[in-house]
């Protein structure tokens, strides 16, 4: 005899599924006991559903494959909801199931009863309850193909606590637990002649690459070289390309310099590659402009055209697209010379000299690290106005080193530090926050300590909500609910079993980053930075009408 839920349970082992993430409930026990008993799976608890869906979020997205997350009823499900927006916007494969309340207590407002298939709809790729026991395991099926395919994205499977209970004598699972590869859809001989004719006779040709491009990399580097194309990275995804190529153009983030976008604007051509061309990536919605005519290649149709008219889309995977493209052209490189956009990068993103006037300057952080961590060190990134320095001066070299929310989810980069060390153990792994996003889901570094996951944690630590501040200062000229207190982050560190750095001044930061990178478990450097410095060009003073008035608001 077993019951629905250790099936369900056999179905994600079969897909390949390793690790979930979840705040047990009492909805979902035999999920639970179903994972703790699977030799081929590993479950983590969480101090928070929040940490438990930001974790699945980073864990898939690392890895290519679906990670689950697992809450209970409305109020866990409430939480989770979070990280599986942040899936839902990045394109991550998720899984997400939800203990709900018994069938015959359904619609009748029992205890913790939420419609999740009604609620979950908007954030979701598919959400559905389960109506009997015998499809549950074959809705778990369903959910992790569906999450893989076309666009990525959550899905999201509530289950009635009663049905999982339920037991079978025996369970004909062969045909749910075979998972052949998903079929990865390639452009035709027609569509990559007229591909390659249009980027061959383009003057300014460019390529706005996107998360759905990361698992072809070599092809795109290749495919650049070999046509002379300039490149940028969309929002968040500055590890698609390599930094430090001659053909690299920039980021196109929160803040991009001006200058840096010039070759951009003046594109007669631009290849938007597995990219749906957010609002912060089109800046605004601005970019490409009706000067560019737009290709855009994508695995799902429904994002092709869909921001920008384009004047050719293409349906394909990435790398099936441009290993085609790659085929059908001749073997010289086509001669064009990016050299004047390429120095309107590099000098935008050298790091200033100090600007600190009381702590740390930011930029100086993120030299410190580029100084101490390796270049292929995985950086998950918090959301908030130090990110951009981050954006700014750190050089994506290598694949598979940055993991960030391009929802803009504060509270992501601890737990998604922490799920990028159990998927990743002989890689280092570090997460940077602000002192905002560190005191949302900081008590993840017990989840860290706890289950061996040796991270670093930088927190920039200015007392401020800074990306509000800024805001307000620039379009009021006052503040208003930013300010956050003094926290030792250090002390909060060790109290969960890490160890804790504080630095309060510039000299102070490469000897705490060794040692924190040199620990043998996890550590939390809490750097006090220059609340001042809110960008990399502007002061909350100049804001605010002077230091004085800066200091007394």
């Amino acid at each position: 005899m077993s019951n629905i839920g250790s099936a369900a349970v056999e179905v994600l082992a079969a897909a390949g599924v390793r690790r979930c993430y979840t705040v047990p409930g009492e909805s979902f026990l035999e999920i639970l006991d179903g994972i703790e008993r699977h030799p081929d799976l590993r479950l983590i608890s969480t101090r928070h559903e929040s940490g438990a869906a930001f974790m699945a979020e980073a864990d898939a997205k690392l890895c290519g494959a679906p990670a689950v997350a697992l809450a209970t009823r409305g109020v866990g499900a409430s939480n989770l909801a979070i990280g599986v927006h942040t899936a839902r916007q990045d394109s991550t494969p998720m899984l997400v199931l939800l203990g709900q309340v018994e069938t015959h207590n359904l619609h009748r407002e029992a205890f913790q009863e939420v419609d999740l298939a009604a609620f979950y709809a908007p954030i979701t790729k598919w959400a559905v309850t389960a109506s009997g026991a015998d499809e549950v395991p074959e809705l778990v099926y369903r959910g992790l193909r569906m999450a893989a395919a076309g666009r990525p994205g959550p899905v999201m499977i509530a289950l009635p606590a009663d049905l999982l209970a339920e037991e079978r004598e025996s369970l004909d699972l062969a045909r749910l637990t075979s998972f052949p590869p998903q079929p990865k859809p390639a452009p035709s001989e027609e569509e990559v002649r007229e591909l390659a004719a249009r980027l061959r006779r383009a003057g300014r040709p460019v390529v706005i690459a996107g998360g759905g491009a990361r698992h072809a990399r070599a092809e795109l580097v290749a495919a650049a070289e070999r046509l002379g194309l300039g490149v940028y990275a969309a929002f968040r995804r500055q590890d698609v390309f390599p930094n430090d190529h001659p053909l690299y153009l920039g980021h196109l983030g929160l803040g991009t310099p001006p200058e840096t976008l010039t070759a951009l604007r003046g594109a007669d051509l631009v290849l938007v590659l597995g990219c749906r061309l957010s609002e912060i990536t089109t800046q605004g919605y601005r970019l490409p402009g009706p000067e560019s005519a737009v290709v855009q290649i994508d695995a799902d149709p429904a994002v092709i055209g869909s921001v920008v008219p384009v004047v050719q889309g293409i349906v394909a995977d990435s790398r099936e697209a441009l290993a085609a493209l790659l085929k059908s052209l001749p073997e010289e490189e086509h001669n064009r010379s990016w050299s004047e956009a390429r120095t309107a990068y590099e000098e935008s993103v050298r790091v200033p000299a100090d600007r600190s006037v009381e702590g740390v300057d930011p930029a100086q952080v993120i030299a410190a690290m580029n100084e101490v961590l390796p270049e292929d060190a995985i950086i998950t990134n918090d959301a908030g106005n130090f990110a951009a320095f981050l954006h700014r001066h750190r050089c994506f070299r290598h694949p598979a080193t940055q993991l960030a929310p391009t929802s803009g989810a504060m509270g992501y980069a601890v737990p998604a530090a922490v799920a990028a060390k159990l998927a990743a153990p002989q890689r280092k792994v570090v997460a940077l926050a602000g002192d905002g996003g560190f005191l949302m889901t900081g008590m993840e570094v017990e989840t860290a300590v706890r289950t061996g996951a040796d991270i670093t944690v930088v927190v920039f630590r200015n007392g401020l909500y800074g990306t509000i501040a800024y805001h307000q200062a620039r379009g009021f000229g006052r503040t208003s609910g930013i300010e956050i207190g003094e926290v030792d982050l250090a002390a909060y560190a060790r109290s969960l079993g890490a160890e804790g750095f504080t630095v309060e001044d510039r000299s102070e930061l490469v000897p705490a980053l060794e040692a924190a990178a040199a620990s043998d478990g996890v550590a939390v450097v809490d750097v006090v930075t220059d609340p001042d410095i809110i960008t990399p060009e502007a002061r909350m003073s100049e804001l605010l009408g002077g230091r004085e008035a800066f200091q007394d608001g």
